[in-house]
């Protein structure tokens, strides 16, 4: 058994089961990450595990397949762009819908760009909500791992890549930070020997604003 693996049979916990879940506030949570990063494993976790409500989760790929359907492919580039365009106005309206609640939201797409973080942390403020962002950032070759396993046909090994590139370049945590968010925590993953569920358990979540306030 690796030196890091939890004794089930004995039942003693690893080091970081001892630690005390991070709370991230009500607010905006934005998930920074390439495509295999493990960002949906890490959010269904999170609802199979009664940590939030599946509403509370708002997905630019879930979107895309109630909208378009999940094999659709745009004829061209210009379809393309208005397809995405319609995806990311409905993931905005939904965060919006949640924020001018009370209540927090995550949004999971990659993010890992300056530009697409600017829209959502622009909606965070017209709400004076906090944003607290998630990074997965695992090694380059677990993360070419995890695309492999899953079988993806809409990307390529070079796509994923080059997002990576992007993320190391721009999504640095003090990058993060200056851009406007209140907390940066990263998410482990399978270079840490933690499975998703493992991951999930280590972050718990203030859903609504008390009333009043």
């Amino acid at each position: 058994m690796p030196e890091n693996s939890p004794d089930r049979a004995g039942g003693h916990p690893r080091p970081h089961d001892l630690t005390p879940p991070i709370r991230i506030p009500v607010g905006l949570v934005v998930l920074v990450g390439p495509p295999a990063s493990g960002k949906t494993s890490f959010v269904r976790a999170l609802v199979d595990g009664r940590q939030v409500e599946a509403d509370a989760v708002v997905s630019s790929d879930e979107i895309r397949a109630e909208l378009f359907g999940a094999s659709a492919e745009p004829a061209d580039s210009d379809a393309a762009d208005a397809a995405d365009a319609r995806i990311f106005e409905e993931r905005d309206l939904r965060i919006v819908v949640r924020l001018a609640a009370g209540r927090s939201v995550i949004a999971e797409s990659t993010n890992v760009t300056p530009q697409a973080r600017e829209r959502l942390i622009g909606l965070a403020r017209s709400f004076d909500a906090p944003v607290t962002v998630l990074r997965f950032a695992p090694d380059v070759a677990d993360l070419l791992q995890q695309y492999a396993e899953r079988g993806r046909t809409d990307l390529t090994a070079a796509d994923v890549r080059a997002y990576a590139a992007v993320m190391s370049r721009d999504a640095g945590a003090d990058r993060l930070r200056s851009e406007g968010a209140a907390a940066v925590h990263d998410v482990p993953g399978r270079g840490q020997s933690v499975t998703p569920g493992e991951a999930a358990a280590r972050f718990t979540f203030a859903l609504c604003r008390p009333p009043g306030r």
